[in-house]
């Protein structure tokens, strides 16, 4: 008769049974910790991917928008480019640029305030003078403008400044600006100036902290301020209408618009900028000199959009002028959409491996089961304000 105790096979069954069990166990909490890591952020990826999307479709959606009154209705597209490539007043100090991880958009809020330059606006001068706002009760003159708002000044030539209000002086029809946005060309009096929304977005990284941010800026001067953290990628491919604008009223029509987009050409005997007299960016005069055609490229025969590269939107013709402070390429009204490519990454390093195709950034998890890696999106903006009669 066997005595008290188990037996060395007895044992050794017994620990395989436990091990068996363990493993079980720990297999089982082995994922269940990881999903409780890494699931948190990834929500929060996709959380930010959202936020960064839905932040420039809107704002994209409506570049482009115009007052709905006064002397140039509709579209900004008839006066100037409304979608610029780069960080306007700042890529573009001094020679336009294609900067294809930033954009700026232009666009006027519905029911903004609207009016003309009552003088000459000069470069560098910090005050404006207005004729009285329409629609204003008996005796105001200005009811909409006010401190603090960013308000565009353009012209029949295509020049274009994005100015911000310091103060109203109702009593004296002036506008004060503000010393940080001043205007660098000249404006005569009947120009255009109207409250506008100007955006601009770019990704700002951190060689210090590894941290970038979807940032954007007002061009009021302030700083520019954070949307979405740890954004790794911005990029933007932009498509257009492959017709050159064509004249659609006479341009005595005292009533616009004038073309199917771009900016009207003065009169025959008139030159408002350094081309000839009868012409601008985008049209000139045709061989009789008696009429205008297009100064641009027709791009095709087939209606589709075509990409617009990074030349053709630094090559000129210029707007208003080569000459002018803030002078853009004319293909930019053009522009019907906008490709943009969004990337996202993990917050925590602890679930970044190693830079390359999975990750921009790399981080310091060498466990492929505790890898997070960054996710891309794409999608496509068409302004509705920029359709140009499609």
């Amino acid at each position: 008769m066997r005595g008290h105790g188990f037996s060395l096979i007895e044992l050794v069954v017994a620990m395989g049974l436990a091990m068996v069990v363990v493993a079980g166990v720990v297999g089982a909490v082995t994922p269940a910790q990881r999903a409780a890591v890494v699931e948190p952020e990834a929500a929060d990826m996709q959380q930010r991917l959202r936020v960064a999307v839905d932040t420039l479709f809107a704002d994209g959606t409506v570049a482009g928008a115009g007052p709905s009154t006064g002397d140039h209705p509709g579209a900004l597209t008839n006066a100037f480019a409304p979608v610029l490539p780069f960080r306007r007043g700042h890529d573009a100090a001094g020679s336009p640029a294609f900067v294809g991880d930033a954009i700026t958009l232009l666009s006027v809020p519905p029911f903004a305030a609207r009016s003309t330059l009552a003088a000459d606006l000069w470069p560098g001068v910090a005050t404006a003078q207005l004729a009285p706002e329409s629609g204003c009760a008996p005796g105001e003159r200005f009811c909409r403008f006010a401190a603090g708002s960013t308000v565009l000044v353009y012209d029949d030539a295509g020049a274009v400044d994005v100015l911000n209000v310091a103060a109203v002086d109702d009593e004296s029809g002036w506008l004060q600006l503000d010393p940080r946005t001043l205007p660098a060309a000249t404006f005569s009096s009947g120009a255009t100036i109207v409250e506008a929304v100007a955006h601009t977005y770019y990704v700002n990284g951190d060689a210090t902290t590894g941290l970038s941010q979807l940032m954007r800026s007002d061009g009021s001067g302030n700083p520019d301020v954070p949307v979405v953290d740890h954004v790794v990628k911005l990029a933007f491919d932009y498509f257009g209408d492959p017709r050159p604008p064509t004249m659609t009223k006479p341009v005595a029509d005292p009533l616009g618009p004038w073309t199917t987009y771009g900016p009207k050409p003065p009169s025959l005997d008139t030159a408002l900028t350094g081309y000839p007299a009868g012409e601008n960016c985008v049209f000139q005069l045709d061989a009789a000199g008696t009429a205008p055609v297009p100064r641009l490229a027709d791009l095709g025969s087939d209606l589709a959009l075509v990409r617009l590269t990074p030349g053709q939107l630094t090559d000129g013709p210029w707007c208003p002028d080569a000459a002018s402070a803030n002078r853009w390429d004319a293909d930019l009204l053009r522009v019907r959409a906008i490709v943009v490519t969004l990337r996202v990454e993990a917050a925590s390093a602890a679930l970044r491996g190693p830079a390359g195709l999975l990750f921009a950034n790399g981080g310091s998890s060498r466990s492929p089961n505790r890898w997070l890696p960054d996710v891309e999106r794409q999608f496509i903006v068409t302004p509705r304000n920029m359709s140009g009669g499609r």
